[in-house]
């Protein structure tokens, strides 16, 4: 199946008209550890977009560094109250409270709002220097990743991206990423997510009542 899914793509026009491409030549990673899943987040704001037909354009981004899993949330505006919310809702009461969150200096991220909120919390926020974004690289990688599966998804339809984000998360997130070899997904749950495909070719969880 996924050698058919690899052939598929690479047919696909959309695919390989947003396909990212490498400008960066390669180097060694510099290890961030994070040894359990949800203990260390990325969090990134992408926008302006195009205004959806919601009327959002901005997207508030976590991603997780040892699954990979992503959490997104679509705004009008993003502000500090915004995204402790986020935090609050998506993060903590789904996955527990992190050690530790890696962004950027945007203003939202630097308030005494938000830094009270993560000091409450006893989460300890670590922040890109402004020369330097890549320190902040698994953001960068997630945004990147969002973007251009939106773009396959939407050709010209750009006001549409609000109604395609949670597709596009959900098949981020059952998709094996090339850093770990697995689904984000698989890491968090420890087996994999039933997909579509399974309702037309059933598998054993499908097939097999308990």
């Amino acid at each position: 199946m996924i050698t058919d899914c690899v052939k598929y793509a690479q047919r696909c026009k959309r695919c390989q008209l947003h396909a990212p491409l490498i400008h960066q030549p390669s180097e060694l990673f510099s290890l961030i550890s994070a040894p359990y899943p949800f203990m260390r987040w990325s969090m990134d704001i992408i926008g302006p977009l195009h205004r959806s037909t919601r009327g959002v354009q901005y997207l508030l981004v976590l991603t997780n560094y040892f699954s990979k899993w992503i959490e997104a949330e679509a705004y009008v505006n993003i502000k500090d109250s915004a995204v402790k919310t986020f935090i609050w809702k998506n993060i903590i009461c789904m996955h527990g409270v992190p050690y530790k969150i890696v962004t950027d200096n945007g203003p939202q991220f630097i308030s005494h709002e938000f830094e009270a909120f993560c000091s409450d919390w006893g989460i300890k926020v670590s922040y890109s220097t402004l020369r330097y974004q890549q320190g902040n690289g698994q953001a960068e990688a997630a945004n990147k990743t969002i973007l251009s599966n939106l773009k396959k998804r939407l050709s010209h339809l750009k006001g549409g991206w609000y109604d395609e984000l949670q597709p596009v998360l959900w098949a981020y997130r059952t998709t094996p990423r090339r850093s770990t070899g697995e689904t984000p997904f698989s890491l968090v749950y420890g087996m994999e997510a039933v997909v579509p495909a399974e309702l037309n070719v059933p598998g054993l969880r499908r097939t097999e009542a308990p």
